[in-house]
């Protein structure tokens, strides 16, 4: 049995590295919407957020497929050849041809109808299309740069991919520039900055490979559906939270403009990228500890998984607090940031808004924790569960519950409501299924669990 403190250094190592770079992939979409309403104004914001949903749907393909293939090359590392984690990268990086093909075509043919589907007025369609069109034509880029942030991850190098994600911000920021001010390509200059950063982000990874660092590689190989079909179960509650966060903007974009017309939208767009950005920390967190908790599932340990996910839980918390309290003290300050045209019903809007919509952070925290355990405990059914009911199934009927009452106020307070909901149904799960036996074991000072066995505080 691993050390307590030993388990803490490497949740820590993992956890803050992951945090990082997921961090650093959610501030392509910060930079763009710093740039673009210092460039474009409100316009730009409520067409940047009219896209968005479309980087749910990127995003959560890539996040499929990198922590589904991941968790598996994971669980086999140790106990199979070379040759077999080789074929578990390679038949994910199949799907991801197949899926990318899908997105390209999607761009090259169809991204005008696909915007004016996402709700873009007369007033915004260029400028949405053009952004939209652009990130289309990019998908396997994103795909791609997200599948091997996580397995090299689970290939004990997250310093690396952290070092990747990092470098594609800070390119991603020098190109918003260059593109916006200098070139003056609107939102498609954004769209190509944020496009071009996910490269970046794969050639500095790259050195994972030309070192022979990797413990996976691509071979040509025949896809095997069978391996496939394995694979995505355990990457599917990225999926389902990713496309239902799209599908609630989108109807959040519906019901505030009625409310509030492109003026809303705005500021949600203000709301939903400082949402993404929260988000990534908590990601970060749980997807961080994922090979932790794969890694000890996969040796039979299951103190050790308990303790890790007590750790994860208390830390997300902790998170969750002192996020909100960040964010309720510069709550002016952080919209007016975004705010460069100082539109008073835009900043109005999205103050009230902020306050009320980060409640969601604690159940939010604790529906991913529970997620990724869940799946990594080889569970995926009540991880599916969980991504369904905070994202679609419990968001949805209550937005358009409250936008009968036409109580701006209600609309807010759907999400945290949702998560709250879920985060319940969650824990009961725990209760329940109570996977490994894990509240057989109890911590304590004196080293001693049930049935004397040794404890890891020691």
């Amino acid at each position: 049995m691993m050390k307590k403190k030993e388990l803490q250094k490497s949740f820590l190592k993992y956890t803050l590295a992951n945090i990082i770079s997921t961090l650093g992939v959610s501030v392509y979409i910060l930079i763009d919407t710093f740039f673009i309403s210092k460039g474009m104004g409100s316009d730009g914001l409520t067409a940047l957020n009219i896209c968005l949903p479309v980087f749910n749907l990127i995003n959560g393909l890539g996040l499929m497929l990198g922590m589904g293939g991941g968790s598996r090359f994971s669980m086999m590392y140790c106990r199979v050849e070379r040759q077999e984690t080789d074929r578990v990268f390679s038949n994910t990086v199949a799907a991801a041809a197949v899926v990318s093909a899908g997105l390209l075509l999607i761009g090259l043919f169809a991204s005008g109808p696909f915007t004016a589907l996402l709700g873009a007025d007369d007033g915004v369609f260029e400028m949405a299309h053009g952004y939209l069109h652009t990130v289309l034509l990019f998908a396997p880029a994103y795909i791609m740069n997200n599948i091997l942030v996580c397995f090299m991850r689970n290939d004990c190098a997250p310093h690396l991919a952290m070092a990747g994600v990092l470098g594609s911000s800070v390119s991603n920021l020098i190109l918003d520039y260059v593109f916006i001010f200098r070139m003056n390509m609107g939102m498609t200059g954004a769209a190509l900055a944020t496009s071009i950063a996910p490269l970046v982000s794969i050639a500095i990874m790259s050195i994972h490979f030309i070192r022979g660092w990797n413990a996976f590689s691509f071979r040509w190989i025949v896809p095997d559906w069978k391996e496939i079909r394995r694979i995505l179960p355990l990457g599917l509650h990225s999926f389902l939270t990713e496309i239902s966060g799209g599908v609630v903007i989108i109807v959040f974009n519906f019901v505030i403009y009625r409310l509030c017309g492109n003026a809303g939208i705005a500021a949600y767009g203000i709301i939903a990228n400082m949402s993404v950005v929260i988000t990534a920390i908590f990601t970060g967190l749980s997807s961080g500890v994922q090979p932790l908790f794969c890694k000890y599932h996969g040796a039979g340990d299951s103190r050790s998984v308990g303790y890790l996910l007590r750790l994860s839980v208390v830390s997300a918390m902790v998170i969750s607090a002192v996020s909100y309290i960040l964010l309720y003290l510069n709550e002016a300050g952080l919209v007016s940031i975004f705010n460069q045209c100082s539109d008073t019903k835009l900043r109005v809007i999205a103050e009230n808004g902020l306050r009320l919509y980060f409640l969601f952070m604690p159940f939010m925290a604790l529906n991913m924790v529970f997620s990724v355990y869940f799946t990594s405990m080889e569970q995926p059914s009540p991880s599916q569960v969980i991504s369904f009911l905070r994202g679609a199934l419990l968001s949805i009927p209550l937005l358009f519950a409250v936008y009968l009452f036409r109580s701006l106020n209600g609309i807010w307070l759907a999400i945290p409501a949702a998560e709250m909901m879920t985060a319940t149904i969650a824990v009961v799960y725990y209760c329940i299924l109570k996977p490994h036996a894990l509240y057989v074991y109890r911590y304590t000072p004196k080293g001693v669990s049930k049935s004397g066995e040794h404890n890891i505080s020691q």
